[in-house]
């Protein structure tokens, strides 16, 4: 049975997925998803974001309504230091 495509109440606008003038936030390509769930990602957008084979990547989801509307990858090596970013000013909020 083929899954329905629908965004109906999941169109997030720009800046309600982290893309804000001037945050070099742009569409780099269009992917397809194939039968298995595969995608691939363009040659030249791995040598820009420094991806290579057997790299770990994490996928971040932004939801809306109950639906998830955003998707990204960023390099699991960067996902520490992206929640020490998050979490280091509540950790010292009690000092």
């Amino acid at each position: 049975m083929a899954k329905k495509n629908s965004s109906a109440g999941c169109e997030p606008t720009r800046s309600e997925c982290g893309c804000t003038p001037g945050s070099g936030c742009t569409v780099e390509a269009i992917l397809s998803v194939d039968d298995r769930g595969q995608m691939v990602l363009p040659k030249d957008v791995r040598e820009k974001a420094g991806i290579s084979t057997g790299d770990k990547l994490a996928l971040i989801s932004w939801e809306k309504d109950g639906r998830v509307c955003c998707l990204a990858l960023m390099k699991a090596e960067n996902l520490s230091g992206m929640v020490k970013d998050v979490l280091g000013p509540l950790l010292h909020e009690n000092d």
